[in-house]
C-alpha cells in the first residue's frame, strides 16, 4: 500500500513541477518572439522572477522523492541517463545564472549573452524533460541488473523527440498565458495573440502523440483493463478546451489555470499508465523497475516509506503555503516600479 501512495505522490510531484516551472520555462523561450526593447525583456524577467526557484523546489523533491522511495531506480536512471541529466542541470544553472547576472553589468553584449543563457537554459529542460519521460513510458533498454544500455542518442528517437515537441508546446503556451496576465498593453496583447496561435498546433500534437503513444508503449494496457479510468482523460482535455473558452473572453487567470490543470492531467495520464512499473524495461518486461512485486521491486522498506510519509504530511503543507503566500503577493502585472532584474 506505501509503495502505490509513493508511486502516486512521485507522479503527482512531477505533475505540479511541470504545472508551475513550465510558465517560466515557456516565457524563457517566448523572449526573443516578443520582447521587443530592453523594457519588455526585463518585464518578462520579472513576470518570472519572485516564482521560478521556488518552483523548482518541485523538481528537487520529485528528485529526492526517486532517491529516497525508489533507490534502484534513481540508480539505474542517474546512471543510465547521465549525460542527459547533465544537461538538463548544467542549462537549468545556467537560466538561475542569468537572472542574478544581467543586469549586474550596463553592457549590451553582457546582456544579449545572459539573454542567450536564458533561452538556451529554458529551451533544453523543456525538450530533455519530454524526451526523458517519452523513453521511460515506451521503455528504457534495461538488463536482469537494473544497468541501461544506450547513451543519449538512442534517446533521441523519433517518439523521445515526439515527447519534446510536445513538452515545449505545452510550456510555450503556459508562459505565453502567464504573460498574459503579467504584462501590460502591447506586451500582453502580442502574449495573448500567440497563446491563440499555439493552442490549435498543440491541440493537434497532442492527438498524434495520443495516436503515436497507443502503437508505441504500453500506457494504455491498465486503461484496457479497467476503462473506468479513461475518466482521467476528461481533467487534461477539459482543460485544453477551457484554456480557449477563457482566453476569447480574456479571463487569464482562468485560462492559465485552465492549462495547469491540462498539464497535471496529462502528467497523472501518465503515470496511472505506468503503474507499477516506474523504469519499465524495453528488453524484458520482468526486469522492469517496478514499485511493487510485478517486476524488480525498486521501493524503499515500509519503515522508509512510512517515515517519509509522515515527514511530507508536515512539511509538503508548509511549502504549499509558501507558494501560494508568493503568488498572491505578486499576482499584480509588472510595472516599471517593480523591475529588479
Amino acid at each position: 500500500m506505501l509503495e502505490t501512495i509513493w508511486f502516486l505522490l512521485w507522479g503527482v510531484l512531477w505533475a505540479v513541477y511541470f504545472a508551475l516551472d513550465g510558465f517560466d520555462l515557456g516565457m524563457g523561450m517566448l523572449k526573443p518572439f516578443l520582447a521587443r526593447d530592453e523594457y519588455e525583456k526585463r518585464v518578462i524577467y520579472n513576470a518570472a522572477g519572485p516564482f521560478w526557484d521556488g518552483n523548482e523546489v518541485w523538481l528537487i523533491s520529485a528528485g529526492g522523492v526517486t532517491f529516497a522511495a525508489f533507490p534502484l531506480a534513481y540508480a539505474a536512471m542517474f546512471s543510465g541517463l547521465y549525460t542527459a541529466l547533465m544537461l538538463l542541470l548544467f542549462a537549468l544553472i545556467v537560466r538561475g545564472v542569468s537572472f542574478e547576472f544581467r543586469s549586474k553589468v550596463d553592457s549590451p553584449g553582457w546582456k544579449a549573452l545572459w539573454d542567450g543563457c536564458q533561452v538556451a537554459g529554458s529551451f533544453l529542460p523543456a525538450l530533455l524533460l519530454g524526451v526523458a519521460f517519452a523513453n521511460i513510458f515506451q521503455g528504457l533498454p534495461l538488463d536482469q541488473n537494473q544497468v541501461m544500455h544506450g547513451g543519449l542518442l538512442d534517446l533521441l528517437n523519433p517518439y523521445g523527440l515526439a515527447g519534446g515537441v510536445l513538452f515545449v508546446l505545452l510550456f510555450l503556451l503556459h508562459g505565453a498565458l502567464w504573460l498574459s496576465i503579467k504584462a501590460e498593453g502591447d506586451l500582453r496583447e502580442r502574449a495573448a495573440s500567440t497563446a491563440a496561435k499555439l493552442w490549435p498546433v498543440l491541440a493537434a500534437v497532442i492527438v498524434v502523440f495520443l495516436a503515436y503513444t497507443w502503437f508505441a508503449t504500453k500506457l494504455f494496457t491498465n486503461y484496457m483493463a479497467n476503462p473506468a479510468l479513461f475518466l482521467i482523460l476528461l481533467v487534461p482535455v477539459g482543460g485544453l478546451v477551457m484554456i480557449r473558452v477563457w482566453l476569447a473572453a480574456r479571463r487569464f487567470w482562468a485560462a492559465w489555470g485552465a492549462s495547469a490543470v491540462m498539464i497535471i492531467g496529462v502528467t497523472l495520464f501518465a503515470v496511472v499508465g505506468l503503474f507499477p512499473a516506474i523504469l519499465p524495461s524495453s528488453l524484458n518486461p520482468a526486469w522492469s523497475l517496478t514499485a511493487t512485486d510485478a517486476g524488480i521491486k525498486a521501493s524503499s522498506s515500509p519503515l522508509t516509506l512510512a517515515i517519509m510519509l509522515g515527514v511530507a504530511l508536515v512539511f509538503v503543507p508548509i511549502v504549499i503555503g509558501y507558494q501560494f503566500w508568493v503568488y498572491k503577493t505578486f499576482s499584480a502585472p509588472v510595472t516599471r516600479e517593480d523591475l529588479e532584474y
